[in-house]
C-alpha cells in the first residue's frame, strides 16, 4: 500500500504556502509607453507654482520669486564719488594740464563714506572725498587724487592737472536702481547676484514660491539604515539618501521617513502619515513582481483616483508605479538605484520643478560614437549610461555596464544614450546623441581602461593631488588592450601572460604602444579558513583535491580578465561546478567565498586579506600599463608615469602587499 507523504507542519507546509503566494504574485497592471505614463500622471496634477511664503533674504538662495519686486529706494541713494580724489566744479578745471595746472583752494573738510558733507564747493574751491562719499553741494565732478598735487605753502591749495567734464567720476542717485522700477520679476530664481540687488534696496525678507514638501520612504526587508551594522543578506538604504538629495536638487523640501520592512499594515500607516505631512510621497522599492513587493498594493488602497500607471516600457525603470490620492501624487520608484534615479528625473523632478516655480530643465546633448555593440530589449526604450572619452580624432561614449542595481553608475557617468524600443541592438561605431547629466563638468585629463587593482587607486589619488582628474573603467585586461588600440583611453592596465613564452604583457606591445612597468602581485587560491581541502597544503595539491570533489563549488572570473587566463591554464580543460559563475573583480570572488556561495577561486593576496580568507600562492604576475605613443607627451600621462615612480607612491603600493617594478 502506497503512502502519501504529508508536508511537515510548520516546515514544508509553510514553504509550500509561500511558494504558492509567490506564484500568485500580481503582474504589472499595464505596461505603457513613457509618453502615455506621463500624460496619465500629469492629467491629474495642477502643474503651476505653489502659493507664496515669506522668507528671510539670507535663506532665499535657490528659491523663486513669487511676485515682482518694486524698488522702494534709489541705489545709490545719493550722488557719490567713484574714486578717491577731490570734489570740484568741472568749470574750474577747464584747460588744466600737467604743464599748466589750475590751482584751487582746499575746503576744511574730508568727506568719508557714511558722513554727510558740510562745506559747499564754491567757485575756485575743492573738497577731499573718499570713494563712495556723498558729493557736496556745488560740486559736479571728482578729480582723481593721482591727477593732483598738494600745495602746502601758505593756505592749503590743490593743483589740478586734468580738465574734467560735468559728472565725471560720479554715480548719480538712482543710476543703478531707480525708486519705483521693477527690480526683479516673479519667476526669477534667486542667486547671489539677486540677493545683492535685494539687499541694496534694504530688503531683509521677500515673497518666494513655497517649496513642495516631498516625503521620502524606502521599502524592503533587506534594507539597513546607514551607520548600522550590515546583517547577512542586507543592503544599506542608499535610495533614501539619493532620492532625498534629488528632491532638493529639483527645488523641493525632502522629508525623510526612513526605511520600512515589507509589512502591509506598517507600510500603509507610514504612507498615510507621509501623505498628511507632505505634498507628494515618493517610495523606492516594492514595485516589481517579487513575492515581497507590496507598495503598489498599499497605494491602491489609499484613495481615488489611485494607481494610474504600473509598468512603463523603459529600461531601466519598467516597474515604475504612478498614482494620485486626492490631489497628491504618490510615486513608487524601482528599488535598484539606477532605475530609481532615472525614473525620478523623468517623472518626478518635472512636477517638483513646476510646483517650485522653476522652469523645465534644459537638456544638453552632444554627438559621440559608441565603440562597442550594445544589445537591447525589443519593446522597451533603453537608457544606457556612458562615459565620454576624448579619442583625439573622435569622441566616444563608452557604456558603463554595471546594471541598474549599481549605486556608482550615475556618479561615474557623464551622460546617457537612448536606444529605441524597436531596436534589438546598437551596432558598434554608431553615432549617437548623448544627453549630458552635468554640463558643468570639466573634461577629464586622463582615461584609464583595463584591469582594476586596489593599488591603482593609490596612483590615481596621487595624480589627483597634482591637480589631474582621471576616470578608471574596469573592462578587464583584454578589454583594455582593445580600448587603447581603438584610441579610447590614455592608459590600459594589463596582466596577461603569453602562453608561448610564459612572460607577462610584453606580447601586447604593438605599433604605437609602449609598456610601462607597474608592480608585481601574487595570485592565489582563495578559500575560507578551516577548509581542510586547502589548509596546510600547496596550491597544486589543493587544486587536485577540489577538482576531484563533486561538492566543491568554484567561482570563476569573467572572460577577458587576466585572472581568467590563469584559471584556464590551471583547469587544463576541466569545467568544475561553479565554472559558469563569472564575476568581474577580485572582490566579487572573495565576497562569494566569504559568504559561502562558493568554496574557492583565484584572487590577489591583498583582497584575500581584506575578506579574512585563506590564501595559497599560485603565481606572481606583472601588473603593467600600456601607453599609446601618440598620447605619452600629454601632461596627464606624463604625470601618471611620474607618480607611478615616485617614492611615496611606491611605498604605499608596497604597503598593500604589492612589489613595485624596478
Amino acid at each position: 500500500m502506497s503512502e502519501t507523504r504529508k508536508p511537515r507542519l510548520g516546515g514544508d507546509s509553510d514553504l509550500i504556502a509561500r511558494v504558492r503566494a509567490a506564484a500568485r504574485q500580481e503582474q504589472f497592471l499595464e505596461v505603457v509607453s513613457a509618453e502615455e505614463a506621463r500624460s496619465r500622471f500629469e492629467k491629474h496634477l495642477e502643474l503651476k507654482p505653489f502659493a507664496a511664503e515669506n522668507a528671510k533674504l539670507a535663506d532665499s538662495r535657490g528659491r523663486v520669486l513669487a511676485n515682482d519686486v518694486i524698488a522702494a529706494v534709489d541705489a545709490p541713494p545719493f550722488d557719490r564719488s567713484n574714486v578717491d580724489g577731490f570734489a570740484v566744479r568741472a568749470v574750474d578745471t577747464s584747460g588744466a594740464s600737467d604743464g599748466n595746472p589750475n590751482v584751487l583752494t582746499l575746503n576744511p573738510e574730508v568727506i568719508a563714506c557714511g558722513h554727510m558733507p558740510v562745506e559747499t564747493v564754491a567757485a575756485g574751491t575743492c573738497t577731499a572725498i573718499a570713494t563712495g562719499g556723498v558729493i557736496p553741494r556745488g560740486a559736479d565732478a571728482v578729480v582723481m587724487i593721482e591727477q593732483t598735487e598738494l600745495v602746502e605753502e601758505g593756505k592749503p591749495r590743490l593743483e589740478v592737472r586734468r580738465a574734467l567734464l560735468p559728472g565725471q567720476f560720479i554715480s548719480f542717485a538712482g543710476s543703478d536702481i531707480a525708486r519705483g522700477e521693477t527690480l526683479l520679476r516673479r519667476g526669477t530664481e534667486i542667486g547671489a547676484r539677486e540677493i545683492g540687488m535685494l539687499a541694496a534696496c534694504g530688503l531683509d525678507r521677500i515673497e518666494v514660491v513655497r517649496r513642495p514638501k516631498v516625503a521620502v520612504l524606502s521599502t524592503g526587508d533587506e534594507l539597513v539604515e546607514p551607520g548600522k551594522r550590515l546583517r547577512p543578506a542586507g543592503v544599506y538604504d542608499s535610495n533614501g539618501a539619493i532620492v532625498a538629495a534629488a528632491v532638493a536638487e529639483a527645488g523641493g523640501e525632502p522629508i525623510a521617513f526612513g526605511a520600512f520592512r515589507d509589512d502591509a499594515m506598517t507600510l500603509e500607516k507610514a504612507v498615510r502619515e507621509a501623505l498628511n505631512a507632505s505634498d507628494m510621497v515618493v517610495l523606492s522599492g516594492g514595485t516589481s513582481k517579487g513575492a515581497g513587493d507590496l507598495s503598489h498594493r498599499v497605494v491602491s488602497q489609499l484613495g481615488k483616483p489611485g494607481i494610474l500607471v504600473h509598468g512603463v516600457a523603459l529600461k531601466p525603470g519598467k516597474p515604475l508605479c504612478l498614482g494620485v490620492v486626492g490631489n497628491k501624487p504618490i510615486v513608487v520608484l524601482p528599488g535598484f538605484p539606477t532605475s530609481a534615479i532615472f525614473t525620478f528625473h523623468a517623472f518626478v523632478a518635472p512636477v517638483i520643478r513646476a510646483w517650485a516655480g522653476l522652469p523645465p530643465e534644459v537638456e544638453k546633448v552632444m554627438t559621440a560614437r559608441v565603440p562597442v555593440r550594445i544589445v537591447s530589449e525589443l519593446g522597451r526604450k533603453e537608457f544606457v549610461l556612458v562615459s565620454i572619452i576624448d579619442g583625439g580624432d573622435a569622441t566616444f561614449a563608452f557604456p558603463i555596464g554595471k546594471g541598474s542595481g549599481a549605486v556608482t553608475s550615475f556618479s561615474q557617468a557623464d551622460g546617457f544614450i537612448e536606444i529605441d524600443a524597436l531596436s534589438a541592438t546598437l551596432d558598434a561605431d554608431s553615432e549617437v546623441q548623448v544627453t549630458l547629466l552635468d554640463s558643468g563638468k570639466s573634461a577629464l585629463d586622463l582615461v584609464i581602461m583595463g584591469s582594476h587593482d586596489i593599488a591603482l587607486d593609490v596612483v590615481v589619488g596621487a595624480l589627483a593631488d597634482r591637480g589631474f582628474t582621471a576616470r578608471t573603467l574596469a573592462v578587464g585586461s583584454q578589454g583594455g588592450v582593445a580600448a587603447i588600440n581603438r584610441g579610447e583611453c590614455d592608459v590600459a592596465p594589463v596582466h596577461l601572460i603569453d602562453s608561448a613564452t610564459g612572460q607577462y604583457n610584453k606580447h601586447l606591445i604593438g605599433p604605437g604602444l609602449a609598456l610601462v612597468p607597474g608592480w608585481r602581485r601574487l595570485q592565489g587560491a582563495v578559500f575560507r579558513p578551516g577548509d581542510k581541502r586547502f589548509e596546510g597544503r600547496g596550491a597544486e595539491e589543493a587544486l587536485k583535491i577540489v577538482l576531484a570533489d563533486a561538492t566543491a563549488l568554484m567561482v570563476n572570473r569573467n572572460v577577458g580578465a587576466g585572472t581568467r587566463v590563469l584559471m584556464e591554464r590551471l583547469l587544463d580543460g576541466a569545467r568544475p561546478a561553479g565554472y559558469a559563475n563569472q564575476p568581474k573583480s577580485h572582490n566579487a570572488v572573495a565576497a562569494a567565498i566569504a559568504q559561502g556561495r562558493a568554496d574557492w577561486g583565484l584572487a590577489i593576496e591583498p583582497v584575500a586579506k581584506l575578506y579574512g580568507l585563506g590564501f595559497l600562492p599560485v603565481a606572481p604576475e606583472h601588473y603593467d600599463f600600456l601607453v599609446a605613443d601618440a598620447r605619452r607627451s600629454r601632461p596627464a600621462v606624463q604625470a601618471f608615469i611620474d607618480v607611478l615612480h615616485a617614492r611615496s607612491t611606491r611605498e604605499r603600493i608596497r604597503a598593500l602587499g604589492m612589489q613595485p617594478a624596478d
